[in-house]
C-alpha cells in the first residue's frame, strides 16, 4: 500500500513538471497584461526542437535550452503581433497553436527522413536523475524523489519567479505593467520593453515544458505528445489566481490526476477501468475546475488589452 502511494506521488510530480513550466510561462506574460494562449504551440515547438537536439548532439542540457530558445522564438513573433501591432492577443495566440505544431511537423520530416515521430534518445542521453540509487530500488522514497531534473528546475523555477514578481523591482513593474500601463509609463516604466520581455519568458518557459516531456517522461517527439498539456497549464493559472505558488498547486492537482490514470491503468490493479475513460480524467477535472472557479478569479487589470503609448 505505501509503494502504491509512492508510485502515485512520483508519478504525480513527473505529470506536473510540464504543467508547472507553461502555467509559469502564463503567469508571466499576464501578468504584464499580455494574454498568452499559445502555450499548446510553444510547447510543441520545445517538445521537437529538445528531441531533435537531444538525439543529434547526446547532451540533454544544451537540447533542454535549445527547446527553450525554440519556444522562446515563437513567443516572440506573438509578441510582435500583440504588443507592436496591438492584434487581438487570443486570435495571436490561436495562430501560434498552429504554427507551432505545423512547424514542428515540418522540423520533424526534414531532420528525420520524412516521419513525423523523431528517434528515441538512448536513456543515457535523457535527461539525468540526481538522486538515482540514493534510496533502495523500487521503495517508497525512491519512487518519490528518483526523479528526472527537470522536475527539481521546475519547482526551483516557482520560487524564483515568485521572488522576482513579488519582491524585486522588476517584478513591481511586471504588475504595474500589468495593472495599470499608464501609470506606469508615466513613471518612466517601458511597457513595451517589459512585455516582450515576460512574453518572450513565457515562451523560453512553455518550450522547457515540452523538452521536459521529449527528454525526460519519453525519449522523443510525437504529433499527439503535448495533447492539450498547454491548456491545461492555462486552467492551473487561473485556478492558481496568476500567482506561481497557486499555479504550481494547481499543476499538482492535475499532476496527480494523471498520476491514477496511470495507477489505475497498470496491470494487476484492483480496479478494471477502460483505459479510453481513464485518459479522460485530467480533461474532466480541467472543465469542473475552471466551471467553479473561472468566475471568482481576478485577472490582472490590463490583461488582454493593447498599450498605445500617448493614448487618452
Amino acid at each position: 500500500m505505501l509503494d502504491s502511494l509512492g508510485f502515485i506521488l512520483g508519478t504525480t510530480l513527473m505529470y506536473s513538471t510540464p504543467l508547472i513550466y507553461a502555467a509559469l510561462g502564463g503567469v508571466i506574460s499576464e501578468n504584464s497584461g499580455v494574454v498568452n494562449i499559445g502555450l499548446e504551440g510553444m510547447m510543441t515547438i520545445g517538445a521537437l526542437i529538445g528531441a531533435t537536439v537531444g538525439f543529434y548532439s547526446g547532451n540533454p542540457w544544451l537540447a533542454f535550452l535549445a527547446a527553450g530558445l525554440a519556444g522562446g522564438g515563437l513567443a516572440l513573433l506573438h509578441a510582435i503581433a500583440s504588443v507592436t501591432f496591438e492584434a487581438d492577443q487570443v486570435v495571436s495566440g490561436i495562430a501560434m497553436n498552429f504554427l507551432g505544431p505545423g512547424i514542428a511537423l515540418f522540423l520533424s520530416r526534414l531532420f528525420f527522413e520524412g516521419a513525423t515521430m523523431t528517434k528515441a534518445i538512448p536513456s543515457g542521453n535523457k535527461m539525468p536523475r540526481p538522486l538515482n540509487g540514493v534510496f533502495p530500488r523500487n521503495s517508497f522514497f525512491d519512487f518519490i524523489f528518483n526523479q528526472y531534473a527537470t522536475v527539481y528546475m521546475a519547482f526551483f523555477l516557482v520560487f524564483i519567479l515568485w521572488y522576482t514578481l513579488y519582491r524585486t523591482k522588476l517584478g513591481l513593474r511586471i504588475r504595474a505593467v500589468g495593472e495599470h500601463p499608464r501609470a506606469a509609463d508615466t513613471l518612466g516604466v517601458n511597457v513595451f520593453r517589459i512585455r516582450y520581455l515576460c512574453v518572450i519568458l513565457s515562451g523560453v518557459l512553455a518550450g522547457f515544458g515540452g523538452a521536459s516531456m521529449s527528454l525526460a517522461i519519453v525519449s522523443n517527439f510525437r504529433p499527439t505528445l503535448v495533447s492539450g498539456h498547454g491548456f491545461i497549464a492555462l486552467a492551473a493559472m487561473i485556478f492558481g489566481k496568476w500567482k506561481p505558488q497557486g499555479a504550481m498547486w494547481a499543476c499538482l492537482l492535475f499532476g496527480a490526476s494523471n498520476g491514477l490514470v496511470v495507477y489505475l491503468g497498470r496491470p494487476g490493479t484492483p480496479f478494471e477501468i477502460s483505459q479510453s475513460l481513464l485518459s479522460m480524467i485530467p480533461y474532466v477535472i480541467t472543465l469542473v475546475v475552471l466551471a467553479g472557479f473561472v468566475g471568482r478569479a481576478a485577472a490582472p487589470a490590463a490583461v488582454g488589452t493593447p498599450y498605445e503609448k500617448g493614448e487618452r
